[in-house]
């Protein structure tokens, strides 16, 4: 009886907690323009109901358009950064990307750079609220996201702090190249289409990195594959294999290489934008993330002014992916089965900011 006593007083408080964590947030759906060309934003801002003044955190998405709750792999992470961090005495602002929800405009016109304007503008519009601490506004960005807070804070001296979870700091190139040999490497491909998938990869992004500013891309790259296809099919048939199952798409690649994004992606340098970044910096990243090499984490420190002056902290998780969850394969299809990242990353996050920011 005592026990089964203990396990109802022990639920009784969980639902007591998330009584209480609920009616400490405060939600609210608003639109606010870009500072970029007449994209409308549409986001959505938790606050601790409590009146005060609050440190306030902008949520930056990564790469593919998504809504502003992070909805990804059966989970929604920012969603959940913004429920956890909001109670611990923070505004939260999470935004849907270029046309999503109630955002305006198109995505595959926009570039990491465009984002970065659209940080500003949710930056300027938080300004506006009467319950933010406007000496500490921070930006939290996930995957490509670290790269357009990095933009963002180059830009603006209102940036107080950032978070990077997942979060890019290397080069375009350097990353599509660590990037795909991660996925090919982990791939159940045979050992031969690995090699070849690994070569034609290198061989396109180079290329694509040479050509980036120039009009012939397009020609550039359908020359280099033929010529590079010509070699790889005397090598295959030398290996005496009946069967050839390995395809390049060369025509999805070269559609997404000339556009605006991926042009000005794979000539990205971080460098420099991060040596005019010189506020706190938390940058987290899982040891087994395959898309954001933890290599990253160093870039952080190297890269950033933040880093010369010793105001950078990194986290390295193990055995934790891309999305910041606890991992077995830790390969992309198992994401789904995983579930949202534990209360312990964020309440990493919490303890800095509460350190750092407060």
């Amino acid at each position: 009886m005592k026990t089964i006593k203990s396990l109802l007083l022990a639920a009784l408080s969980l639902l007591f907690y998330g009584h209480i964590s609920a009616q400490a947030i405060k939600q609210k759906e608003v639109v606010f323009k870009s500072k970029a060309d007449s994209i409308t934003i549409g986001a959505t801002i938790s606050s601790p109901v409590k009146a005060g003044k609050y440190p306030a955190i902008i949520i930056v998405s990564g790469t593919g358009p998504q809504d502003r709750d992070g909805s990804m792999a059966g989970t929604k992470m920012f969603a959940r950064i913004a429920n956890y961090l909001t109670p611990k005495g923070y505004v939260v602002l999470r935004m849907d990307d270029r046309g999503v929800g109630k955002t305006t405009g198109g995505y595959r016109y926009a570039t990491t750079a465009d984002f970065a304007l659209d940080v500003l503008g949710a930056l300027q519009f938080l300004k506006t609220e009467k319950n933010v601490d406007l000496r500490h506004i921070g930006l939290l960005g996930h995957s490509e996201g670290g790269a357009v807070i990095s933009i963002a804070a180059s830009q603006s001296k209102d940036v107080a702090f950032l978070i990077s979870l997942s979060g890019l700091a290397s080069n375009g190139l350097e990353s599509l190249f660590v990037q795909n040999e991660n996925l090919v490497n982990t791939s159940p491909m045979t050992a031969v289409d690995k090699k070849r998938s690994n070569e034609i990869n290198r061989l396109m992004f180079a290329t694509a990195f040479q050509y980036a500013k120039s009009d012939s891309m397009e020609s550039k790259l359908n020359a280099v594959y033929s010529y590079w296809k010509q070699k790889d099919d005397l090598y295959f048939k030398s290996l005496g294999i009946e069967h050839d199952h390995f395809r390049f798409p060369i025509w999805s690649y070269v559609q997404q290489a000339i556009g605006p994004w991926y042009r000005y992606f794979v000539s990205y340098d971080p460098r420099i934008f991060l040596s005019k970044v010189d506020v706190p910096i938390l940058a987290i990243n899982g040891s087994k993330d395959v898309f954001v090499d933890p290599v990253n984490l160093a870039y952080w420190k190297q890269y950033s002014s933040a880093g010369q002056q010793g105001k950078v902290t990194t986290i390295l998780l193990p055995n934790v992916n891309h999305l910041l969850q606890a991992c077995q394969t830790c390969l992309p299809a198992e994401y789904t089965k995983l579930g949202e990242m534990p209360d312990s990353t964020l309440d990493a996050v919490v303890k800095w900011l509460d350190e750092t920011v407060k």
